[in-house]
């Protein structure tokens, strides 16, 4: 950067030099390693300045300044912490306090909330005001997402992360005063909004206004119920994960301590969701071919993420037809427990109580679907339970994943390549079908398996991918819904043609997922490095394999064999496949 874009200012009496897009938070941070407190600002989200616990005294300025919101210049002298600047702060933390619910607790976000934090990090002590506060009812009728407005100190990272992220535009700040909150338009209710439930207003929220639809004490009733044979199945990206909640290194793979954990709750069996992974690529991979030599509904839109979807139903009917009918991995598996596996084994479906561990709320949505029930309406997948559900159980039980032995899934719906292990992050699910549909045209396996090309990193990535002399695919990955309008509205328009498009509802892929544990200290939601630490660990997973390919999994082959027949065939579509519709309320593009 040029010297004249350069400013020199002092902070606390220090002088440090600086380019002058930076905000005095990013200077004071960046320059001294001062961290001023703060609740609204998010690094990778719009600037909004409402929670003012950032303030600094700016001289010259009669009034306290918000730190994230102001830039610096040349010649600027800022006080970030004197003593009327930490009475003004513990002042405005107080009087959120007062707003605020007594009952930390009781709290989903006790010993992680954000609020505390920054409490105490102001030095409030006690609450020192006693007034009215405000009162609204919990909305926990929604199937993914829970929201308790009392709860919410309108930060506004919700509105802003469905805003600028997602492109869902569901929520907003409504009424005056103590009247204000966050809701869908007109003060819906989720379930009659545009909500796809992924989630990510979850993520963002640094207290607990908004939740995840509780399943813990479904499977604790059923994992005390001696008449239940409780199995579960994990996904993907759980296994780079779960160890965060329990201390381990980010990007620490735990996959067989979580087995050993799940089997001392009391689990029957846990398989692993990357077997049928591996089968969504081998029914995706003939799905895709069946259309490209017809050229007809293409792209094909992979449809993995429920997120994605729940989006697809509501703001781009018009491309349902070109979606995969493929199931996602969950509900294949969770379908094969159901009918494979019971008549495996004997075992009365109705006995059979399968619960999916998932690092997606929107999942909790879609083991509710009607088409992905059994046919006396029962759900096939019983209770979904995100990456913190199963990290509280665990710890619920006394258990510290830490100290496990390894164990191992269980046979033979827990056998996979490494193409399923990379489903856990974004471009990893074109990736494994790039793998498979390579061989299937050239014959001849990749003789590099890691089409990094297609990993999509920065949100958004459109290449064309070379297969042999005849034949060259034009593929779209995109993360982040708002990445993903990018391609959807140039395919709508005309604009661009692709043959396969991969989307993920959240930010990153499932490692971004709204089930997915809170940041540690020192990492952030949408945080790049975390989602780089976690994506590292699948594709270190990955290498480790002997069998990279889906399409060499000689579990999924025998499965074939033994039981469905044909990929594609009439058995495998019955099982494995499902149906999308238009869905209202229709959201606005």
């Amino acid at each position: 950067m040029s010297q004249e874009n350069m400013v020199t200012l002092t902070i606390d009496g220090v002088k440090v030099t600086v380019p002058d897009t930076m905000t005095i938070m990013e200077a004071a941070e960046t320059q001294l390693g001062i961290r001023i407190p703060r609740l609204c600002y998010h690094p990778d989200l719009s600037i909004q300045g409402s929670c003012r616990v950032c303030i600094v005294d700016v001289k010259g300025i009669p009034f306290y300044q918000a730190s994230c919101a102001v830039k610096v210049a040349q010649g600027m002298e800022v006080e970030t912490n004197n003593p009327a600047i930490r009475q003004a702060r513990r002042d405005i933390v107080e009087l959120l306090l007062d707003n605020h619910p007594r009952a930390c607790l009781t709290c989903d976000r006790d010993g992680n909330c954000e609020l505390q934090n920054v409490a105490y990090a102001t030095g409030v002590r006690e609450r020192l005001f006693a007034g009215e506060r405000k009162r609204f009812p919990i909305e926990n009728t929604n199937l993914a997402v829970d929201r308790d407005p009392e709860k919410c100190i309108l930060c506004g990272r919700c509105v802003r992360i469905c805003d600028e992220v997602q492109g869902v535009h569901n929520l907003s700040q409504q009424g005056r005063g103590f009247h204000t909150l966050v809701a869908p338009a007109h003060d819906a209710c989720m379930d009659d909004s545009v909500c796809i439930q992924c989630g990510q207003c979850v993520a963002a929220c640094p207290t607990a206004a908004f939740t995840e639809h509780d399943h813990t004490e479904e499977v604790w009733k059923a994992l005390a119920d001696p008449t239940k044979h409780v199995v579960a199945h994990t996904a993907p990206a759980i296994r780079a994960t779960i160890g965060e909640g329990f201390g381990m290194p980010l990007g620490t793979p735990a996959a067989g301590k979580l087995v050993t954990a799940l089997r001392r709750l009391g689990f029957d069996r846990v398989f692993d969701t990357n077997f049928s992974a591996d089968l969504t690529i081998i029914e995706e991979a003939n799905e895709f071919m069946q259309r490209f030599s017809k050229n007809e509904r293409l792209p094909l839109l992979t449809s993995c993420s429920p997120g994605w979807v729940n989006f697809l139903e509501k703001f781009y009917p018009e491309l349902i037809p070109n979606a995969s009918t493929c199931r996602s991995p969950m509900a294949m598996m969770s379908s094969l427990l159901k009918t494979y596996y019971a008549e495996k084994t004997g075992i009365d479906p109705k006995d059979i109580f399968v619960v999916a561990i998932m690092p997606c709320t929107a999942k909790k949505f879609e083991c509710n679907r009607p088409e992905l029930c059994m046919p006396d309406g029962t759900r096939e997948t019983d209770a979904v339970l995100t990456t913190r559900e199963t990290i509280w159980m665990i710890k619920n039980y006394g258990i510290d994943l830490r100290h496990l032995p390894d164990g191992e899934f269980d046979s033979p719906l827990g056998e996979s390549s490494g193409g399923a292990d990379i489903f856990g992050t974004t471009g990893g699910v074109m990736e494994a079908a790039l793998r498979v549909a390579v061989e299937k045209v050239t014959g001849q396996a990749p003789e590099n398996m890691e089409f990094t090309e297609v990993r999509a990193v920065e949100g958004l990535r459109e290449r064309e991918l070379k297969v042999n002399d005849e034949l060259t695919l034009r593929v779209g990955v995109a993360n982040g819904l708002t990445n993903a309008k990018q391609l959807l509205d140039a395919v709508v328009k005309g604009e661009k043609e692709y043959h396969i498009i991969e989307i993920m509802a959240c930010p990153g892929g499932c490692i971004g997922g709204g089930g997915q544990p809170y940041p540690p200290e020192g990492y952030r939601i949408l945080d790049k490095r975390l989602l780089a630490k976690r994506a590292e660990a699948l594709y270190k997973i990955d290498q480790g394999k002997k069998v990279r390919s889906s399409g060499h999994n000689p579990a999924i082959l025998n499965l074939y064999e033994e039981y469905l027949g044909e990929p594609g065939g009439e058995k495998a579509h019955r099982l494995l496949h499902t149906h999308y519709a238009p869905r209202l309320p229709r959201g606005i593009r």
